[in-house]
């Protein structure tokens, strides 16, 4: 840990990756919230991939490492797979996934042929070009860091710029078409900024993971807002902190790939976001659906006692009559005795004053809601979020009776849901 803190503080290489892994990542989180909102994640899959024979063609044709020239190679190689995606699936009855997997494994495959050419050549030994299947940011010098650092940077700006025409042309091409903007070329300009994108971070993270770099920052923000610009602001904040921490992981010890541990960050962060995200995460889920039942067994529960018309009830039976989970059943009789809807003494149960007061609301509320269901046309403007509003709260005997009006208002209103009515229909009911 010493040696992290003096490598930070002291060496200007070790710094500069640090810096460039970071803006590699925002721009990552950027562009891939849109790529993914576009459904077109798997493409930097793709460009990844290809970009491996262009940086072995380059290598073949220079003859040595020169990170800027290899980059080229890559972008080319990388640019023609994601054009050649798109004109198989505009062209073809070949839908995007199947041309994805063609495209990816055909140029894939050429760059590990290539690989193997590139490894048998007098200096393919020292070419280094293995460090591009999984990333080793390590060996970047200070030029290419600061290439790197400043593409990413340049990438940032330029969504930044476009964030508004990128919104309109992702969620609906058509308007976009409609108010003037060049959709085309937008989308040109998208897949050739998520293609550097891929082609800058590939030394760094690797032709394998690199895919990881787009989606997973973007799909751990989806779990944390609806807005797009919050999604994008926390993606590229995921996205960052991934590249800085894996990168400073991998300076802990000597030949640790740099791209396995910047995803692996990214992916624990994606698995908090899974779980603990305030709408979507897995556990928030589970404790509304938790409450929501909890609701409806104390609605179902206490209509129960107040349907059986008996002074009291063994708890017991209460129990087998009510068929719901042990647990459940006792956090709803303590839920119930607290609220004194609900007397106990001795294992037996009776209904209080209050309890069938609040049965009798439930009463109305379900025959309201049922009403509104069946009669989707007739009662669609009526407006029931007032009695859900007082659901959980206790009813007066006046409140009661306001309810019972407004049930009478009702009917009064819809003839046709009288229960004669209903009944006609094959429907059933109560009159008040």
């Amino acid at each position: 840990m010493n040696h992290l803190w003096q490598s930070l503080l002291t060496d200007g290489n070790t710094q500069w990756v640090l810096l460039s892994t970071l803006l590699l990542g925002i721009a990552s989180g950027v562009l891939g919230s849109f790529a993914l909102l576009r459904k077109q994640s798997l493409i930097g899959d793709a460009v990844a991939h290809a970009a491996l024979p262009g940086i072995c063609f380059a290598f073949m044709f220079i003859g040595e490492k020169n990170f800027f020239v290899l980059l080229i190679g890559a972008a080319a190689t990388g640019l023609l797979a994601a054009y050649t995606i798109q004109l198989i699936t505009n062209t073809t009855r070949i839908k995007e996934d199947t041309a994805i997997c063609l495209v990816l494994s055909v140029f894939f495959g050429l760059g590990i042929v290539l690989l193997t050419k590139v490894a048998q050549m007098p200096t393919g030994n020292q070419s280094g070009l293995d460090d591009f299947i999984f990333g080793q940011a390590a060996s970047l010098v200070g030029r290419d860091v600061q290439l790197m650092g400043l593409t990413a940077a340049a990438l940032i700006v330029i969504t930044t710029l476009l964030f508004k025409e990128f919104k309109v042309s992702t969620f609906d091409p058509q308007f976009a078409r409609g108010i003037g903007l060049p959709v085309g070329l937008l989308n040109f300009l998208f897949v050739s900024l998520l293609v550097i994108t891929v082609v800058i971070g590939i030394q760094a993270v690797g032709v394998i993971l690199m895919a990881a770099m787009l989606i997973t920052p973007a799909i751990s923000a989806r779990y944390w807002t609806d807005s797009l610009r919050t999604m994008v602001i926390i993606s590229g904040i995921v996205g960052g902190l991934s590249g800085a921490a894996g990168t400073l992981i991998s300076t802990l010890g000597k030949g640790l790939s740099t791209g396995p541990f910047i995803v692996l960050t990214a992916t624990v962060i994606f698995i908090f976001s899974l779980l603990f995200s305030p709408k979507r995460g897995l556990i928030s889920i589970i404790l509304r659906r938790t409450r929501n039942d909890d609701r409806l067994a104390i609605r179902f529960v206490l209509k129960k006692v107040y349907a059986l018309r008996r002074e009291t009830i063994s708890e017991d039976s209460l129990f087998q009559e009510t068929n719901i989970s042990k647990y459940r059943f006792a956090r709803v009789m303590n839920h119930l005795v607290k609220n004194a809807y609900i007397s106990k003494a001795d294992g037996e149960i009776s209904i209080t004053d209050s309890g069938s007061m609040k049965a009798e609301q439930f009463r109305f509320v379900d025959e309201i809601v049922e009403l509104k269901e069946m009669y989707p046309s007739e009662l669609g403007s009526l407006d029931i979020n007032w009695i859900e509003e007082q659901e959980e709260e206790t009813l007066s005997k006046d409140q009661l009776r306001k309810l019972q009006l407004k049930m009478s208002e009702i009917y009064s209103q819809n003839p046709f849901l009288n229960i004669k009515v209903r009944a006609e229909r094959g429907g059933q009911g109560y009159e008040l």
